[in-house]
């Protein structure tokens, strides 16, 4: 039984098809790099996952139970999201921000006990972010902000983490700070980890650190290609998704073996 299935899924905004007949599967501790252009329907595809969208046609299993008969609760208890953007609307510390990662398994309305702070303060930690723990996240840049976020979705202890952009906002070192976050959490955790990029290089990166990977190339409602990293990033795959001349090149370099990366060239008229 697949962790995570989605059977030929399709879905509709106001009679325009969005998504059609897209099916697939995902292992436990795995990685699925969900990739393609802007307006693809990525983080459509996200929030019917999610169960926030009614599916046209299609069914979604969540280690064999149909996400559909799972109440909002039960669906916060397995899956944690961490959006593309959000707002910073109160000012609470960021520890009170991650701790209310809890609430999926307390309630609303019961105070948080100590094993909920141990658990909020570790992920914190995960995240990177505890010298920021007592700023108020109104006061935080959009990179920290993001980090917040992360560590909030943490704190769930989730099976599953959906991530829609991570390193949206995010420095370059932040960037990578998150990269390994999640590997850190697939190996350690093993929490499965579903994520829209529009970076391909991440789906290398999981892949050249050895970790159970699959890339998928949303275009036209479809994909275009679905399969490991290593097989269907190739160039003129790129080319047919992404309309642009790239190079894919092998780095050795010490430790580092057998690395891919993506060098954009130039766009195709």
């Amino acid at each position: 039984m697949a962790f995570l299935e989605v059977k030929q899924i399709s879905f509709e905004y106001d009679n325009q098809k969005i998504l059609d007949d897209i099916s697939f599967k995902m292992e436990k501790s795995q990685i699925f790099c969900l990739i393609g252009p802007n307006g693809s329907g990525k983080t459509t595809m996200l929030d019917c996952i999610m169960g926030l969208l009614s599916l046209k046609s299609g069914k979604i299993f969540l280690q064999g139970q149909d996400i559909s008969q799972l109440n909002p609760k039960q669906i916060a208890q397995n899956i944690a999201y961490v959006p593309q953007n959000h707002k910073k609307t109160f000012p609470y510390t960021v520890k009170e921000i991650v701790l209310m990662g809890r609430a999926a398994h307390n309630g609303l309305f019961n105070s948080p006990n100590q094993h909920d702070h141990l658990i909020a303060h570790n992920a914190i930690e995960t995240a990177g972010i505890e010298h920021l723990k007592e700023r108020p996240y109104t006061e935080l840049s959009g990179g920290e902000g993001q980090l917040v976020m992360i560590a909030r979705a943490l704190a769930q202890e989730p099976t599953l983490l959906i991530m829609d952009e991570p390193t949206t906002h995010l420095d370059f070192q932040n960037s990578l700070v998150v990269l390994e976050s999640i590997k850190y959490l697939v190996r350690k955790k093993q929490i499965s980890v579903l994520l829209a990029t529009h970076h391909l290089n991440h789906a290398f990166y999981f892949e050249n650190n050895g970790l159970d990977t699959i890339a998928a190339m949303l275009n036209q409602k479809n994909f275009a290609v679905i399969g490991r990293p290593n097989k269907i990033l190739s160039k003129d795959n790129i080319e047919k998704v992404f309309n642009i001349n790239c190079q894919i090149i092998d780095y050795h370099s010490g430790r580092f073996q057998n690395q891919k990366y993506i060098i954009p060239l130039e766009t195709i008229n």
